[in-house]
C-alpha cells in the first residue's frame, strides 16, 4: 500500500474513533442520569430540572454526533473522489515526457519511408507500434484532428492562422503542426493547428 492510502486510513480510524468516542460519552451520561434518578425515590421540582437538563445534553450530544458523522461522510467522499481521479492521471507526468518520443518516432517513419530501405522501415515500424500500443494501453490517445475539421478553441491550440487555400477552409484547421493527447478524459496536450481565414 502507499504512504497515501495509509494516511487516508489512518484519517479515517482517527474521525472514527473520535464519533465513537463521542457517543461513549452520551451513553455514559444517559446511564449515570439514570442511575442517579433510581437512587432517588422522592421527585422534586430540581430532579424534573436535572432530567430536563440531561435530556438538552443528549440532544446537544446527538447533535454533535451527526454533524460529527457527516462531516466524515463527506470526508470519505471527497477522498474517495481524489483517489480515483489521481488514479486515473497518476500516469500524466511520464506521458507526457514520453510525447516528444512518439513525435520522434513519427518524423523517423516518414523519413525512413522516403528513403525506400524496406528492412529498415519494418524494424522500426515494429518498434514505433510496440510503443503505441504500450501507451495506448495505459490510457493514452491520439486525438484524431484532421485537415477541415472545424476549428474549436476548447479543444486546438491555434499556432498561426494563414490565407484559406480554398473557400471551403477557411475558418476551419489548414494543417496540423502537432497532435494532440489525452489521458482518459482529460487533455494533456492540444493539438497545434493551422487556422484558414
Amino acid at each position: 500500500m502507499s504512504r497515501k492510502e495509509d494516511n487516508i486510513k489512518d484519517e479515517d480510524k482517527r474521525v472514527k474513533d473520535q464519533v465513537e468516542d463521542a457517543m461513549d460519552e452520551a451513553i455514559n451520561e444517559l446511564d449515570q442520569a439514570g442511575d442517579d434518578t433510581e437512587a432517588e425515590e422522592t421527585v422534586s421540582d430540581n430532579e424534573l430540572t436535572e432530567e430536563e437538563r440531561m435530556i438538552e445534553d443528549l440532544q446537544k450530544e446527538k447533535d454533535k454526533f451527526l454533524r460529527l458523522f457527516a462531516e466524515f461522510e463527506n470526508y470519505k467522499r471527497r477522498t474517495s473522489k481524489e483517489r480515483l481521479e489521481l488514479f486515473k492521471t497518476a500516469n500524466q507526468e511520464v506521458m507526457t515526457a514520453m510525447l516528444p518520443v512518439m513525435d520522434d518516432f513519427d518524423r523517423a517513419m516518414n523519413e525512413i519511408s522516403k528513403s525506400g530501405d524496406e528492412n529498415l522501415l519494418k524494424g522500426v515500424e515494429l518498434i514505433h507500434n510496440k510503443l503505441r500500443e504500450t501507451l495506448k494501453a495505459k490510457g493514452l490517445e491520439r486525438m484524431d484532428v484532421e485537415q477541415g475539421s472545424d476549428f474549436d478553441s476548447e479543444i486546438h491550440e491555434a499556432i498561426t492562422q494563414i490565407p484559406a487555400p480554398t473557400e471551403d477552409l477557411k475558418g476551419k484547421i489548414v494543417d496540423v503542426v502537432e497532435p494532440g493527447y489525452k489521458l482518459g478524459e482529460r487533455i494533456i496536450r492540444y493539438p497545434k493547428v493551422v487556422t484558414g481565414k
